[in-house]
């Protein structure tokens, strides 16, 4: 699952264990009451989890689905919403509801679908595999960022001068999934090596261990044989904290 998602779900199951006692005693084989009660109990939850979505605004859309109409359950005088194991508020999942107070215990699902419509960029170009996105790729559009499990990158300075790990047709919605940092050297490349300190800064020039990308972390054999490790940086510099 992706940051923004598993965060909604964090936020959710944490708005939901604040709902969990609320129970109702609407009459077990009253389908709409009961999917009433399922979208009484879903709707606040998935609203506090988006507003939690720090600086990045999203709309929430929930799609309940229905219950057979021939289902028949047993009476019970309180019925608890909750959502199942594993279960997550993001695209299609699901919601239940469970008998916690009558002669038969009994539970039933409710098919949802969340939508979160927000922010993002669109291609508006092909973009080769490989190749560096700049703004010009793309426009600013409101998406469904829950339509797909990678996140969106809803700011240009998360995908500008990154590459295409594919190649990226015109409408795609640009996410985490789809963009890599660029390489600045291959394995075996000279690279410089460079640490410093309060007052002082020291450079040496050692053997790439393996490719390097921007923002990443490489290994680098120095020339006293010893192997650092250090944060890639552009022009062929790899930063090592000392």
């Amino acid at each position: 699952m992706n940051p923004p998602a598993l965060r909604l779900l964090i936020a959710v199951v944490f708005g939901l264990s604040l709902l969990a006692a609320f129970s109702s005693s609407a009459h077990a084989n009253d389908n709409s009451g009961l999917e009433k009660l399922a979208r009484d109990f879903l709707q606040p939850a998935v609203d506090q989890a988006l507003a939690e979505q720090a600086g990045t605004p999203l709309r929430a859309e929930v799609q309940m689905g229905s219950l057979d109409n021939r289902l028949r359950l047993a009476p019970c005088n309180a019925i608890e919403p909750f959502l199942p194991p594993n279960g997550r508020l993001w695209g299609r999942s699901r919601v239940g509801l469970r008998c916690v107070d009558g002669p038969t215990r009994w539970a039933v699902y409710l098919p949802v679908t969340v939508q979160a419509f927000g922010p993002a960029w669109v291609l508006k170009a092909p973009v080769q595999s490989g190749e560096t996105l700049t703004q010009e790729h793309a426009e600013r559009a409101e998406v469904d960022w829950a339509a797909h499990p990678s996140m969106v990158l809803a700011l240009p300075e998360r995908w500008v001068g990154q590459q295409a790990a594919y190649a990226l047709t015109p409408g795609q919605v640009i996410r985490e999934n789809m963009v890599r940092a660029p390489q600045a050297f291959e394995a075996g490349t000279p690279v410089k090596v460079s640490a410093g300190g309060k007052g002082f800064a020291i450079t040496v020039v050692g053997q790439a261990l393996n490719a390097g990308l921007v923002g990443q972390n490489a290994r680098v054999r120095l020339p006293s044989g010893k192997v650092v490790s250090g944060v890639v940086r552009a022009d062929q510099v790899v930063e090592v904290p000392l």
